[in-house]
């Protein structure tokens, strides 16, 4: 196995990315891909982020007249620091932050005749917010950083240290479920012709050939399920970070219905906030 970056590799070799992104290479004798490598471990994080409920959306107009539609994100009771990881002890740097605190009663009995306890919480992810005194949270995230200095368990994230205006920001959530929908709304195909005695409107229309190959193809877009998915929306600029209400306005829509969670994190940009993966398929054979 050949490559132009680290040359010679035998079966079974493991290298360190040197631009120290944390991305682990691994040579294979049958490699999976055309360049054969690897990668087994995801960039770091450009910063610890917030959790946050999508309030609505509205309008803010600037001095010269513009006017831009914005996301108003709450930032409800929670954003604690549950647990702080390092490099001794879990082999990375991440800073865990949980939120949406549950109530006592939602997470033991029922008021039923036959109690049972509601899929919530289970007592150890209990335990695991107790053990750095906080409440019992619904949602947790782990951030991978670079650096875990200045952060504690048990500590309250606050929104102010957290963002600044102009800040770029991915705000991930899941998306509304649209049911069952067709290649027209799903995949934004044309339709077919309405006239001159056409049948076939809003048909999917030929999805393979006959003898060769005699089947559908993996990956053909096709009528299904739509919506309800994990969707991330990059490079928001936050218009206004209020402290008076405990709320992030972004420009733009974000993931969601009113209600949703969501995780608002600084933006991934490569060559300024993000450390950079490998690309090590140029050259190799």
């Amino acid at each position: 196995m050949q490559c132009s970056i680290f040359g010679r590799a035998p079966q079974g070799t493991r290298f360190t990315c040197p631009q120290h992104c944390q991305v682990l290479l691994t040579a294979r004798s049958q490699p999976r891909r055309a360049h054969g490598f690897q990668v087994v471990a995801r960039s770091l994080e450009a910063g610890v982020g917030m959790w946050g409920t999508k309030a609505g959306m509205t309008q803010i107009f600037l001095p010269d007249g513009t006017r831009l539609p914005c996301t108003v994100i709450a930032m409800e009771p929670g954003n604690i620091v549950t647990q702080v990881k390092t490099t001794e002890t879990d082999g990375y740097n991440a800073v865990q932050v949980g939120y949406d605190v549950v109530k006592h009663k939602d997470f033991t009995q029922d008021s039923k005749k036959t109690t049972r306890r509601r899929n919530i919480m289970t007592l150890p992810e209990v335990g695991h917010c107790l053990k750095v005194e906080a409440p019992p949270l619904r949602h947790l995230r782990e951030f991978r950083v670079k650096s875990v200095e200045g952060y504690e368990p048990g500590q309250q994230l606050k929104l102010e240290d957290t963002f600044k205006e102009g800040d770029k920001v991915d705000v991930a959530g899941t998306s509304i479920g649209k049911g069952f929908q067709g290649t027209i709304k799903r995949w934004n195909h044309s339709r077919g012709p309405m006239s001159h005695g056409s049948k076939s409107h809003r048909q999917h229309g030929s999805i393979g050939q006959s003898a060769t190959p005699a089947r559908v193809l993996p990956g053909l877009k096709m009528a299904g399920r739509m919506g309800n998915e994990r969707k991330k929306i990059r490079k928001l600029q936050v218009v206004q970070v209020r402290t008076d209400v405990n709320a992030l306005i972004v420009k733009g829509a974000v993931p969601g219905k009113v209600g949703n969670i969501l995780e608002i994190a600084p933006a991934k940009i490569v060559g300024i906030t993000r450390m950079s993966a490998l690309v090590v398929g140029k050259g190799c054979s």
